[in-house]
């Protein structure tokens, strides 16, 4: 029988099998390869357009927090005026105030008495004064709290001067200045 030789058929064969096994692993490697930078790049494309993003969002957190502080500014000038706004009302309710006081002063005090000293704190007024007796002091304390004006006099001291017939009573007296409810409704409508 005879005798043939497979062996270079088959180690051709072989070889050209190797060929193609490393022609697509080269391929396959080469793919891969791609894939990997596209989907590197476009992770880097959304990382970039995201810190894009972010800065313009600083951008607009900083806008924002520029005119926060705009806004705190215009409320801290907004509650000055206002306060402000209140002290001038204040003083002009106070003007007329002062008009009512002298006005109650002068139809409370009685003839024979006589004022040598007036001092307001606040709404108490230390009033001194020289009358012809301790009697009209009296009359005086007496108009004083009937006021509307004026209310809850006190007397301090009352000392009697001289030698008859040029006899007087030196007194001195603490009384409070008040506004008569219908007034302050009329001052609360007004505002």
């Amino acid at each position: 029988m005879p005798h043939i030789n497979l062996l270079p058929w088959r180690e051709e064969l072989r070889q050209e099998r190797k060929k193609q096994f490393l022609t697509i692993l080269g391929l396959a490697l080469l793919a891969t390869a791609g894939v990997v930078y596209l989907a590197l790049s476009q992770v880097q494309g959304m990382v970039s357009h995201q810190e894009s993003r972010n800065q313009m969002l600083q951008r607009e957190i900083s806008q924002l927090e520029e005119k926060i502080r705009e806004i705190d500014q215009l409320r801290e000038t907004r509650a000055d005026l206002i306060a402000r706004m209140q002290v001038i009302e204040e003083l002009q309710q106070q003007r007329t105030e002062i008009v009512h006081l002298f006005d109650e002063l002068v139809k409370t005090l009685p003839e024979g008495v006589y004022l040598t000293s007036l001092r307001q704190s606040g709404d108490s007024i230390a009033i001194e004064g020289v009358a012809q007796s301790n009697a009209r002091v009296s009359v005086y304390m007496k108009n004083l709290d009937e006021s509307d004006w004026l209310d809850d006099p006190q007397l301090q001291v009352i000392e009697t001067r001289g030698q008859r017939p040029n006899r007087y009573s030196q007194f001195s007296l603490q009384v409070r200045q008040t506004v008569p409810p219908e007034k302050k409704a009329d001052e609360e409508e007004a505002s």
